[in-house]
């Protein structure tokens, strides 16, 4: 099987699993070092740390999910906006929900994330709008649903669980990268909109 033309989608995904395989079984305070934390930011102006925490991962599982969702979606969004755009979807979307997620717990020094959750949350929105009717599943739910329905849902439920202490989520993340993934691809390709009310 030949491999999509999609370097970027490939590069970020090689270097996610090389960097979360290292923190995850070589040096666990790796991670502790790069992850998102708002206290580094605010106090330690550790910003680098809202790019290098979307390259690491709390469990193999996390980094799997994450990366096959890439998989999936990346190339297909990078063969339609080009790889620039494609990257500027992505780390917009990284950039976005780093700066949503430290406004929103800015009043929680300890608090942290890490996960590409908030890129890949771009690049799934960007397709979304590229095929609306596109079925897709929701985890744990055998039914497809339209694309459309399935963006407005990730965006409804990440804002309203989005905050709130105790969640192992970074729900907030999640908005801040769906909405740039949205407004970037706008910006873009403006004709999407079109497409989407045509």
């Amino acid at each position: 099987m030949d491999l999509p033309e999609a370097p970027a989608t490939i590069a970020l995904i090689i270097v996610n699993l090389i960097v979360s395989i290292y923190a995850l079984s070589f040096d666990r305070d790796f991670a502790s070092s790069f992850a998102f934390h708002v206290g580094a930011v605010a106090r330690k102006k550790q910003h680098y740390r809202i790019f290098t925490s979307s390259f690491l991962h709390g469990d193999y599982f996390h980094l799997l999910f994450n990366m096959m969702t890439l998989w999936f979606f990346g190339p297909t969004v990078e063969g339609l906006l080009g790889t620039d755009g494609f990257l500027v979807v992505y780390f917009g979307a990284i950039l976005t929900s780093g700066i949503v997620s430290y406004y929103v717990n800015r009043d929680r020094l300890d608090y942290s994330s890490l996960g590409a959750s908030d890129g890949v949350s771009g690049v799934v929105l960007s397709f979304c709008l590229f095929y609306p009717l596109a079925p897709l599943y929701l985890m744990f739910l055998p039914i497809p649903i339209p694309a459309f329905i399935f963006a407005a849902v990730f965006i409804a439920v990440s804002a309203g669980l989005m905050g709130r202490e105790g969640n192992r989520i970074a729900h907030e993340g999640h908005l801040g990268g769906a909405i740039a993934g949205v407004v970037l691809t706008v910006l873009m390709k403006p004709e999407v909109v079109g497409q989407i009310f045509g």
